[in-house]
C-alpha cells in the first residue's frame, strides 16, 4: 500500500457520485441566486464554498471544472437575463469577483497538494523509523546472542593453551595466542555494540562513586602499553602545567569512564605514525577535572568535527588500524550521562586534541580507613 491511498483512500464509486452531486447542488443554488437578481447584486463569491468543497472531496480535474464554471457565470451574469447597460462599477467588480474565485481554486489546490504532499513525507518517516527499530532489534538480538559461542570459542582455545587437551608445540603457542586476542576483540566489539543499544533505548545506568582520574588514567595506560609498543608509540603522563601530581576526584563509573579513556587512547594510537608521542594531560579547574589525550598524528579534517561522535563515523585520515566508528559514540553518550563534556580539537603545528572534563566531587573525599581491633581488657 502506498502512502498515498493510506492517507488519501480512493472513496468508493458511489461516494464520489454523492459528492459531486452535492457540489452540483450548490453551484445550483449560487446560479439561482445569482440569475434571479440584478447584476449589480453579486452573488458570485458564494461559488468559493463548492470550490473548495471540490477540492477537499473530488479530483483535481473537478476542482479544475468547478472554478471555470464559476468564473463563466459570474461574468455571463453581466447580461444574462438582464438585457440592459450595465454599469462599468458593476463590470469592475464581476471581474473582482471572478479573479477572487480563481484565487480561491488554485489556494485549494495547493492546499491540497501540500497536504498531500505532508501526508506522503509523514508516512515515509514512519516507514523508515519502523525499519530502523526492526534493524536495530535484529542487532541488539543478533549481537546479544552471539557473544555465547564467541565466549565458548575463548575458553576452549585457552584449554588448548594450557595442554588440557594434549601438549601443545612451541609454533603452536603463537598462533592460539592471536586467536584468542581476535576472539577478545570481536567480544569487545559485540558487547560495545549491545551496550550502545541499550542506552539508546534504555539510558545508560551508572553506579557512581568518589573517583581518582589520575589513578585511572594511569590504570588505562599501563593496560594498553603493549598495544601502543608495538606499534612503536610511546604514552606519558602529565600533570597540568606544574606537572605536579594531584588527585582529581570525580562522582562517576568506574568502568564506563575506563571505556573512555581506553576508547580516546585507542583512537589516538590508531591515528598515530611510529615513533610518535601521545600525551595524557590531566588538569584540574574550579568546578571540573580535564582530562586530554594529545597525539601527533594527521590531525582532523575541518568537514570531519560534525561528525566526530556520531555512530559507525569513521574518519577519513590516515591511519594505523581502521576502527568501528563505535568508540567515540559510545564515549559521548558515558560523558554525556555524567553531566559532562566531551570535544575535539586540531593541535598546531600538528596533531588532535580529545578531552573530556566532568565536574568535581560535590563533597571531599575521605579515605577509608579500617579501625584498629581493640585489644580485650582483664
Amino acid at each position: 500500500m502506498t502512502p498515498h491511498r493510506w492517507y488519501f483512500h480512493t472513496p468508493p464509486q458511489n461516494g464520489r457520485f454523492n459528492w459531486g452531486w452535492i457540489v452540483a447542488g450548490l453551484v445550483s443554488v449560487v446560479f439561482l441566486l445569482e440569475f434571479c437578481t440584478p447584476p449589480g447584486f453579486i452573488f458570485g463569491y458564494l461559488y468559493t464554498a463548492p470550490i473548495v468543497l471540490a477540492s477537499a472531496r473530488l479530483q483535481r480535474r473537478r476542482t479544475v471544472q468547478v472554478t471555470a464554471i464559476a468564473m463563466v457565470l459570474t461574468l455571463l451574469n453581466l447580461w444574462i437575463p438582464h438585457d440592459s447597460l450595465v454599469e462599468i462599477a458593476t463590470i469592475a467588480n464581476r471581474v473582482i469577483a471572478t479573479m477572487a474565485l480563481l484565487v480561491t481554486g488554485f489556494l485549494s489546490d495547493r492546499n491540497r497538494y501540500y497536504q498531500e504532499a505532508m501526508a506522503q513525507q509523514q508516512a515515509q518517516i514512519q516507514s523508515k523509523e519502523e525499519l530502523m527499530r526492526l534493524r536495530e532489534d535484529f542487532t541488539s538480538t543478533l549481537t546479544h546472542d552471539l557473544k555465547t559461542p564467541i565466549l565458548g570459542a575463548i575458553e576452549t582455545l585457552k584449554a588448548f593453551q594450557s595442554e588440557r587437551f594434549g601438549s601443545v608445540s612451541p609454533a603452536q603457542n603463537p598462533v592460539l595466542a592471536t586467536m584468542i586476542r581476535s576472539h577478545q576483540t570481536s567480544l569487545h566489539l559485540l558487547e560495545t555494540l549491545l551496550d550502545i543499544y541499550r542506552n539508546d533505548t534504555e539510558g545508560l545506568t551508572l553506579h557512581l562513586k568518589p573517583i581518582d582520574l589520575n589513578v585511572l588514567a594511569e590504570e588505562t595506560a599501563r593496560a594498553l602499553f603493549d598495544l601502543a609498543a608495538s606499534r612503536r608509540v610511546y604514552i606519558s603522563l602529565r600533570y597540568g602545567d606544574s606537572d605536579f601530581r594531584r588527585s582529581l576526584w570525580v562522582n562517576g563509573d568506574t568502568l564506563q569512564l575506563q571505556r573512555v579513556l581506553t576508547n580516546l587512547l585507542i583512537n589516538a594510537i590508531n591515528h598515530s605514525r611510529r615513533g610518535d608521542r601521545i600525551k595524557i594531560v590531566l588538569e584540574s579547574q574550579a568546578s571540573y577535572q580535564v582530562v586530554k589525550i594529545l597525539d601527533t598524528g594527521s590531525g582532523i579534517k575541518p568537514e570531519e568535527f560534525p561528525h566526530l561522535f556520531e555512530r559507525f563515523y569513521q574518519g577519513q585520515g590516515d591511519r594505523q588500524a581502521k576502527g568501528t566508528g563505535l568508540g567515540l559514540y559510545l564515549s559521548r553518550q558515558i560523558i554525556a550521562a555524567h553531566g559532562g563534556t566531551i570535544w575535539a580539537e586540531n593541535r598546531s603545528p600538528a596533531g588532535a586534541l580529545f578531552g573530556f572534563k566532568l565536574p568535581v566531587a560535590s563533597s571531599p573525599v575521605v579515605p577509608h580507613v579500617e579501625p584498629a581491633t581493640a585489644n580485650p581488657v582483664g
